[in-house]
Parts: structure tokens; sequence; C-alpha cells
């Protein structure tokens, strides 16, 4: 039997604390930002009895992990153990000790490894560092998400809590972002394209059927629309062309219009775009007064933009989010980068010159509600780390933080041969893009820093 100890200290008293625990997306905010997890059933409480379940990879297959929660004493102690799961044994109590306003968060994990006695030895024989290993990057993860979480929810601990509608809450960012908006005490429902989930925040609609229920709309402070065919998905066709410009203005023009007919229309409209408006601009430093550029991306981003119009000049405040590439260790760029960069097989791709201006997902969930909570922000507003950089940069760096060699190119031709268009447009093009006006108004960036945002990212901290 093993024993694993790990403390957070939150600039927070153990109520507020237990609190952020007791929300259903404190589970998807602690789970570690390169595991890929599928939540699939949470019970609405940590108290005696109630259960998680949910799915990860395990090589090949997926595994169940099903966990129960066994002790509740708030707001300072819940355990719970697992009653089905990858490990022979599992146990895990929370203690929440205040002191002078500031809450000391420990973690005790007691376990049995895998196939008992020859899962001992084979541990022993690497000195006990394999799950060691990954509960400290585990652990890790989990005191910087609750300690920035808790801090971010601070900022704005004045202004009442809002009901939030979020369309495209199932994608790569919606998902954060719900889990971060509900664990700070929003009210947050999801726009879906599906049958509703019984008991759930739920709402749906069909933006290809032109199906939405306006009155449906009615009683919600904010609405944030993230949702459209994946851009790097698939190779473009012109079927696949048309669907990915379609989901996203149809979509947009249809929210737009229910809004704007509104007799109590929300506080403000949030509307996902992307840095694609700009086109391929060479070492031009790009900022929201720039001009659009030319090609099929920015041809839809302004048709996307446009399509707000009328919820716009309603008088809604409306927020632009132009972003760039969101960094993200289980899907976007990254995660379509990290698999031939772990085989020692990633480098530059065509010059390597063109410039690439991303920023981490955690820095995008965080900007948004920024944008949210302020009532001065209106417009557009490039959501992109202060910092861009060339793609042979990017290529250098990622190797550096994985510990892998990054110097084998991938030449132009052989992205067109591979991708076609798509992969010219998403990887060769150029675009230096600044987050002048997010960093006018006082938002302060998480990762300014490349090296920084991926060691985060994908867990990559050196042992001390």
């Amino acid at each position: 039997m093993y024993h694993y100890k790990h403390e957070t200290i939150v600039e927070a008293g153990a109520e507020s604390t237990f609190a952020w625990f007791e929300h259903e997306g404190s589970f998807r905010r602690l789970m570690p930002p390169w595991e890929v997890a599928e939540e699939i059933r949470a019970d609405e409480s940590l108290e005696v009895g109630s259960q998680r379940v949910f799915r990860f990879p395990m090589g090949p297959i997926k595994m169940t992990w099903v966990a129960e929660h066994t002790g509740y004493q708030p707001p300072h102690f819940f355990s719970d153990k697992m009653v089905k799961g990858p490990f022979w044994s599992w146990s895990h109590d929370h203690h929440l000790i205040e002191e002078n306003g500031v809450t000391k968060v420990v973690d005790e994990v007691t376990y049995q490894v895998p196939f008992g006695p020859l899962g001992n030895l084979a541990d022993r024989a690497l000195g006990g560092r394999l799950v060691r290993r990954r509960l400290i990057q585990m652990f890790t993860a989990r005191e910087l998400r609750l300690q920035r979480d808790m801090a971010h929810h601070a900022k704005f601990s004045g202004i009442p809590r809002k009901r939030i509608l979020v369309a495209g809450s199932s994608g790569m960012i919606g998902t954060q972002l719900v889990a971060f908006l509900d664990t700070g005490g929003h009210d947050v429902w999801r726009l879906v394209r599906r049958p509703v989930k019984e008991g759930a925040n739920e709402l749906q609609w069909d933006p290809s059927a032109n199906i939405l229920d306006e009155s449906s709309l009615d009683g919600f402070d904010a609405i944030i629309h993230l949702g459209g065919e994946g851009i790097g998905d698939k190779r473009w066709s012109k079927g696949r062309k048309k669907m990915i410009r379609d989901s996203r203005v149809d979509s947009t023009s249809l929210l737009s219009e229910a809004i704007s007919k509104m007799r109590r229309k929300p506080e403000v409209f949030i509307l996902a775009s992307a840095i694609g408006w700009y086109g391929d601009r060479g070492d031009e430093e790009l900022d929201e007064e720039s001009d659009s550029g030319e090609g099929f991306l920015p041809s839809i981003c302004e048709d996307w933009e446009n399509a707000a119009s009328r919820v716009k000049d309603s008088g809604v405040r409306t927020i632009f989010l132009r972003s760039g590439i969101v960094l993200s260790g289980t899907g976007g760029a990254l995660g379509k980068m990290l698999l031939p960069f772990k085989m020692g097989a990633g480098g530059p791709m065509g010059s390597g010159k063109q410039w690439m201006s991303w920023i981490s997902l955690d820095d995008e969930v965080y900007a948004i509600h920024h944008l949210l909570m302020s009532e001065r922000s209106r417009g557009v507003y490039n959501l992109t780390a202060p910092s861009p950089t060339r793609q042979s940069v990017f290529a250098k760096t990622l190797g550096k933080v994985i510990r892998r060699p990054a110097f084998a190119p991938l030449p132009g031709f052989v992205v067109r041969i591979l991708f076609g268009e798509m992969g010219v447009k998403l990887t060769l093009e150029s675009q230096k893009v600044l987050p002048t006006r997010l960093i006018e108004e006082g938002y302060e960036f998480l990762h300014p820093n490349l090296e920084v945002a991926l060691t985060d990212t994908l867990g990559a901290w050196r042992e001390k």
C-alpha cells in the first residue's frame, strides 16, 4: 500500500474553497489539461454515496473510473474512493484547514497499484517512480488550476453572478469555459443540437434547420456563441468549406435575429471569431484596428462577425473574440503536433519563418471571463498571447519542453500533398497578431511566455 500527500495554499476562506469543489465543473477543471477524459455521470453533490463516473484512454482501450464519496463534513473535509478503475484500491481524503483567511488544502491518497504483488514488484524495481511521478504531475496541475480559478473569480467577487447560455459548449474551449463559469457560481446553461438530457441545464436548437425557440432565451444575462465546424478537422473540399462557413454564419444570424426581437435582451452577446480575419500578412504587426485580409478564412470571419450586426445594432453589448492558436494537450493544433514530436519526428513547417499567434487554453478562458464581467468591454478583441513566435521557434520550444529533437522539417509541398489547402492556410501562412485592447484594459496574461505555456499545458515541469 502506498501513500501520497500534497498541499495547496489558496488565498481564500475554507467556505468559498469548499464551495468551489462542490460545483460540478470542478471535476473538469481539476482534470490535468493533457488528459483526455470523458465524464459519463456526475451527481450534484459531494455527499456520502454520490458518484462521479468518467472514462479515459489507457493505451488502445478506454478505462472507466467510478469514484464514490465516502466522507462529507463541509467546509473542512470530504473523501472518495475508487469502486471501479485501474488501481487495486484508491482512497482520497481532502482536508481544508483555514487560518487567517487562507486555506490549506491537503490531499492524501492511499492506493494499491494495479496487478497486486506483480504491480508492486514492477513499481519497486523502478524505485516507486511510475505512479508517483504521475501523481506529482496530476496534483501539481490541480494545485495550479484551483489557485488560478479562485483568484480570477475573486477579481469580480463584487459583481452579481450571471445566468449564462453557451452555444458550442462541447468543444475544446466551451468545455473548459462552462466548467470554469460553473465553479464561479454562475448559472450556466448549454444550447445544444442533440436532444436535451433530462434534468440538465440545456436548451435545444437546430441552426441548420433555422429552429430556435426565441422565448427560451428570455432571462439570460449573457449569451456566448462558440460553435462551428472544426476548421482543421478535415481536408477542405468545396462541400467542407461551405459547411465551415454555414455552421458559423447561419447559426450566428439565427441567434442575432432572435436576440434583437427580445423584449428583455441579455446584457452581453459574445461571439467567437478568429485571427483568420487578417489573412496571410507576413511580418506586419496586426491589432484590432488592422484591415481584414483576402481569401477563404478572412471572408468567413467577416461574414461571421457581420452576422451579429442585428444584435449589435439593437444596443446589446457585443464582443467579438478573434482567437489565435489555442494551446491544448488534448486537441487543436498542438494536439495534432504532439505525436510526431514525441516520436522525434517534429520540426519546422515550410520555411519556419511564418509567425504563429497563440494563446494558452487557460488564458483563453480567463480572457473571455474578463470581457464577460467587465461592463466597459465591447467590440473586437484579439485573444492571442503578447509574444507571437515564428514557427521554427515554436517547434524548437515544443521539442525542448517534451525533451525531444525538433529538427525534422516538413517542406511546404509535403504539407500541401498531405493536407491540401487546409494545411497550407493553417500552418504556412503568417500572422503576427497582438492583443492590444486586452492589455489596454488591464488583462494580465497567465502565460505570456511560450515555454511556460507549453510546460503547464503538457505537465512537463522539471522534478525538484
